[in-house]
């Protein structure tokens, strides 16, 4: 599964709450990537305009107050995609077969309802939700 998802919060996270800007090999330590993988993201983020980095400074900087940049925004930005897509159907089932025959169609749906629901859920939910929950992670300590 891609993982650019939860690396643009992860990274998102990082530049709102820093006091200078932070650099993709930071971020990526932060992450456990490599600054390579970073700034793949971190351009995807850039070309939506939701952060930017400025030539001769190192660092980036977010453009969108955390709560005003929903989870769904960050997802479409990296995911370059309008839909969220959670599910794919396997190939070539049989016609033969009762199943086989009406199984796409069936779990189309089925997914699809499922995917709207994930886009209204995300639509809902901001950076600074995941930032509030980090803190009150923090605050709580390591209950692992």
């Amino acid at each position: 599964m891609d993982t650019k998802f939860s690396t643009a919060i992860h990274a998102l996270i990082l530049i709102a709450g820093a006091e200078e800007p932070m650099t993709s090999e930071q971020i990526a330590m932060s992450v456990g990537t490599n600054a390579t993988y970073i700034r793949k993201v971190t351009a995807l983020l850039r070309r939506q305009g939701i952060i930017r980095s400025r030539q001769g400074v190192k660092g980036f900087e977010l453009l969108v107050k955390p709560e005003e940049l929903s989870l769904l925004t960050i997802y479409r930005a990296v995911e370059e995609t309008e839909r969220v897509h959670c599910f794919d159907l396997h190939q070539n089932p049989n016609d033969e077969c009762i199943v086989g025959r009406y199984i796409q169609p069936v779990l189309t749906d089925v997914f699809r309802e499922i995917e709207e629901k994930a886009e209204r859920e995300l639509g809902g939910r901001t950076l600074a939700d995941c930032m509030g929950r980090m803190r009150a992670q923090f605050a709580a300590g390591d209950k692992r």
